[in-house]
């Protein structure tokens, strides 16, 4: 038995009040955070130095006390471990120089990433050893459909075109690039368990974009393969999955894929996600980040109709996706008081 609430939830017990924490906690949105990445000199600098990384990953935890903690890191660090040249342009996002056909594949070498999984590993270690004993460990990796979108297109884009139309024009191409995907992240997920990660989270930001046909061949497949792996090897370890705008096909991803935890975007109601996710797998989710940056009445309301919603089964407390940069702080005080009563 566990005493960390976070884990009680995936583990589909009902309790009195949710485990709460946030997805992208630790940033920008916070001064502490602000003055550490000034001292890294770069985004990915702050994700590859272990000591910094820890540092900003606690820094919520300090200010709010959440149930859980979320490495700091980025999912763009499984193509840079590769061998893709990878950067983040201030004010623009990251770029890659794009990976384009079978030849571009050839960049890419499974023997290059042990320098930058191990960074990351290490930050894992220092968390474990600075958390609070009642905060779990979150690890993550982005999954394979959604790093494909920007190794393709060499940054984001509005509707994933270009990785939608090398799947459908090239499918030998990108079929073997999200093969390479799918060993790197059983590899890197498989060091963070090994560093003290209690938990998993595969983010798929862009699952949204696909129609059904590819959705089960680029989200589901490759998703499927590296829970099975990482069940086989870590049974004990909860695996959360995050297939981001898929709408009805939340079902399909949970009926298909072993995940314990699901975590619901902010275009799905929580009823909708009560009566078709909640009694196969814990929910987490789905405030608006804008609500909450907003704050003020449309906030509560938020607050209330998700815990409203999911209170007679297992639920994490959480936004639809990652704090907005501008959040005032205040804000998320108060919507902690409001979901610790």
């Amino acid at each position: 038995m566990t005493d960390k609430i976070f884990l009680k939830a995936l583990q589909g017990e009902v309790l009195p009040k949710p485990p709460v924490w946030l997805m992208r906690q630790a940033g920008r949105y916070l001064e502490e955070y602000r003055q550490v990445r000034e001292k890294a000199g770069s985004f990915l600098n702050l994700c590859y130095a272990p000591e910094l990384a820890a540092e900003v990953t606690l820094q919520p935890i300090r200010r709010f006390g959440f149930d859980a903690s979320i490495l700091f890191a980025d999912i763009l660090v499984v193509p840079d471990a590769l061998g893709q040249k990878v950067t983040f342009e201030s004010g623009e996002g990251p770029r890659l120089e794009p990976i384009t056909d079978l030849t571009g594949l050839k960049q890419l070498d499974l023997a290059l990433v042990d320098e930058k999984f191990n960074s990351v590993a290490e930050t894992v270690r220092l968390l474990r050893a600075g958390l609070p004993k009642e905060t779990t460990l979150i690890g993550f990796c982005g999954s394979p459909w959604t790093v494909a979108t920007y190794m393709v297109a060499g940054k984001g884009t509005v509707n994933q075109g270009p990785a939608r139309m090398a799947a459908y024009s090239d499918p030998e191409f990108f079929g073997q690039l999200i093969d390479i995907l799918v060993e790197a992240s059983i590899d890197y997920l498989s060091r963070q368990v090994e560093a003290g990660a209690e938990v998993l989270q595969l983010f798929d930001s862009w699952s949204g974009s696909l129609p059904e046909v590819e959705f089960e061949r680029w989200v589901i497949e490759p998703t499927a393969r590296i829970v099975s792996a990482l069940r086989t090897k870590y049974p004990d370890v909860p695996i959360i999955g995050f297939p981001r705008g898929a709408g009805p096909l939340y079902q399909r991803y949970i009926e298909a894929i072993d995940v314990q935890g699901v975590s619901v975007d902010e275009t799905i109601s929580a009823s909708w996600a009560r009566d078709h996710l909640q009694s196969k797998v814990t929910v987490q989710g789905n405030v608006d980040s804008f609500a909450l940056m907003a704050g003020g009445d449309a906030l509560k309301a938020q607050v209330e109709g998700v815990m409203e919603a999911w209170s007679k089964g297992p639920y994490v407390f959480n936004l639809g996706h990652g704090i907005q940069q501008f959040t005032p702080v205040a804000h998320v005080e108060q919507m902690l008081k409001w979901v610790r009563g």
